[in-house]
């Protein structure tokens, strides 16, 4: 059955009707998106599917927004406006309402976000599944209801207009209603795994229609293993039913997640690459013994930290009580490195007051960005409220932690600049600090011979050890930059190594860097060596990217690696993989995600787009279909680097 066949647009007339209703301006922003909620599920046509056992279908393609014409930009002038300027990329309490039900949170908050309950109440009753309409209010009681009111509660969330809805730690919250079934007899690990694999296909049903930069990009972001609030390992048989699920579905949503520690056994990490074999780009990994260290000296709680997730991509975030914005600016480390060059090679006389520059230029950066950064506009979101750990006022005017992340760009180019100058100029002296700023300017136009020497003999930081200790440095004046400063709303900046999409952003206004690449060449995606580093194997780059530092940078941002699709071919390849993995979380390495990837399927994609429909590729912190991509993103993964082992 094809349900797609079911959406429709509304008439113009009865768009323009909603509008009017919606857009009312004796109304507060805050009551029109409560509205706006319950016309949507109204309007919502019910699809049943007969066998089916988790439902909801998106039917309505577009909808009214709260704006009348020209109201959006008179509200948003003179305010920053982070992407949309509306609520994202935060993890809701779902232990806490799936366990309870909306009716405990009624009454708790404003009218507003009551009216929001009894929509999606109304909505999960129209099923009439007597379960679903009990778990929706009460809680729900099975692993069966559990699964279809986190449906309902979920997609009433990208109905409400909040986007980047994640998932959060699922092995967790649902283990209680699954283990609860199998004492009971109401359920066998088959069935559970059944049922696991229907509810996981169900996010990709409307996942098309959902905000992202690119399609896959929508946020549906999963976290299996860790710890629990004792610090004890958390890894449980659920776990291991969401992995086979995800394997058995080979579908690009949820996007798996897994958190391990120097404790996680071998065979976690073999069982894993069975899922990275199959190209899907997950799961990726995060590292507890970096990762809840830096979340604890940045002030969250002991328990809170320990409870750690992932935002759409790999910002960490903590469930129910953050209302961080984990993406909400970007710093081009390779600009700045390039800039400095360019300004101060000529004058300074040694390689340490160079660097003083870049350190000062950092901090020039950091201050202008913050000042960008506010006044903050945020739309109002009564629904998403109703999914907090705390749902007594709206989330949007913030929560328990409130913290700001910033993206570090062009790392590994960045180090390989200073790298290059610090040898060629300042130790060998055998480029002068001239001809270098020259050949930055001109694009290295008559000077093919100096380009091919920094590309080639010039240090690469996943090869040549003297990179290390400045990559350190680098790490550590990044997050001294933002130390101590504090955002509006009280939370303090947290920067990080992930490029998101600036990695292609960044690039097209960045001229011809001292590592020898060309103006506006691509740069690697997130912490991961440089697109001209050829020559190295993958054992050299996990040791080079496990750097001490990155507790202090932890806003997350992985080392992207990709594995020529031939190294899965057996189980032996696989455990060298598994090892390779677990090798970099030993190391200290804090967060990992591996593409299976062959380049000549790649550029056969390229050419025969209707022959590769189901080619599934990790592009910065999220997978999707290849030939779905722009050129550029396209283009970019085919220059990463492929190794084998």
């Amino acid at each position: 059955m094809d349900t797609r066949a079911y959406r429709h647009e509304l008439s113009p007339q009865r768009f323009a009707e909603i509008s009017r209703q919606i857009q009312d301006p004796g109304l507060t922003l805050s009551q029109r998106a409560a509205l706006r909620l319950k016309l949507f599920l109204e309007e919502e046509e019910i699809i049943r599917v007969e066998g089916e056992r988790i439902p909801a279908y998106r039917t309505i393609l577009s909808f009214p927004d709260i704006y009348a014409p020209g109201e959006r930009e008179a509200l948003q002038a003179g305010h920053y406006v982070h992407e949309q300027g509306r609520v994202c990329n935060i993890s809701s309490d779902w232990q806490g309402v799936l366990t309870g039900g909306l009716l405990r949170r009624r009454g708790k908050g404003n009218a507003d976000m009551d009216l929001c309950i009894d929509s999606v109440i109304a909505y999960a009753d129209r099923y009439d599944l007597e379960g679903l309409s009990h778990a929706v209010r009460y809680g729900a009681r099975t692993y069966l209801e559990a699964l279809q009111a986190f449906r309902i509660l979920h997609f009433c969330l990208w109905a409400s207009n909040v986007y980047h809805n994640t998932v959060g730690r699922f092995d967790q919250y649902m283990y209680p209603f699954f283990q609860a079934d199998l004492d009971a007899g109401r359920l066998s690990t088959e069935e559970a795994l059944s049922l696991t694999e229907e509810f996981f296909l169900s996010f990709n049903r409307d996942s098309d229609l959902y905000t992202g930069m690119q399609q896959g990009d929508n946020g549906q972001s999963l976290m299996l293993g860790g710890c629990d609030e004792n610090g004890r390992c958390a890894v449980n048989a659920l776990t291991e039913i969401c992995l086979t699920a995800s394997l058995n579905n080979r579908k690009i949503d949820p996007k798996i997640n897994l958190r391990v520690d120097k404790n996680t056994p071998l065979s976690l990490y073999e069982r894993c690459t069975e899922l990275t074999k199959q190209g899907l780009g997950f799961p990726q990994y995060a590292n507890d013994d970096v990762v809840i260290p830096a979340l604890l000296q940045w002030g969250y709680s002991p328990e809170d930290a320990r409870n750690y997730t992932v935002a759409a991509c790999w910002e960490f975030i903590v469930p129910g009580t953050g209302m961080d914005i984990p993406n909400i600016g970007a710093v081009s480390l390779a600009q700045v490195v390039r800039d400095v060059a360019m300004a101060n090679l000529r004058l300074c006389p040694n390689f340490e007051a160079l660097l003083d520059c870049v350190r000062k230029e950092l901090f020039a950066r950091a201050d202008a960005l913050e000042a960008s950064l506010k006044p903050l506009f945020m739309e109002p979101a009564p629904y998403q409220s109703v999914l907090m750990s705390d749902y007594t006022h709206d989330v949007s005017l913030g929560a328990k932690y409130n913290n700001y992340g910033i993206h570090g760009t062009g790392f590994a180019c960045a180090v390989d600049q200073l790298s290059a100058i610090r040898e060629f100029v300042y130790e060998e002296k055998s480029i002068s600090a001239e001809d270098l700023c020259a050949a930055m300017e001109n694009g290295f136009a008559n000077a093919a011979a100096l380009k091919h020497l920094l590309q080639t003999g010039g240090p690469k930081l996943g090869r040549d050890d003297a990179c290390n200790a400045l990559a350190d440095w680098l790490l550590d004046a990044f997050a001294d930059s933002w130390k101590n400063r504090k955002n509006e709303r009280g939370g303090l900046f947290r920067p990080g190594t992930g490029s998101a999409m600036y990695y292609l952003w960044h690039a097209t206004t960045l001229g011809a860097t001292a590592d020898g690449r060309d103006a506006g060449d691509m740069l690697p995606a997130n912490f991961s060596p440089s697109l001209l580093l050829t020559d190295a194997g993958p054992l050299s780059v996990i040791s080079a990217m496990a750097r001490p530092g990155m507790g202090k940078v932890c806003n997350g941002g992985p080392l992207t690696l990709e594995m020529h699709d031939t190294v899965f071919k057996n189980q032996e390849g696989i455990s060298k993989v598994a090892r390779l993995v677990k090798s970099f979380i030993d190391l200290g390495g804090h967060q990992l995600q591996l593409n299976a990837v062959s380049r000549e399927t790649l550029l056969d994609a390229q050419e025969h787009p209707e022959q590769h429909k189901n080619l599934i590729v990790r592009v910065w912190g999220w997978s999707g279909h290849f030939i779905q991509l722009d050129k550029g993103y396209q283009d970019q993964i085919i220059r990463r680097n492929s190794y084998s082992m």
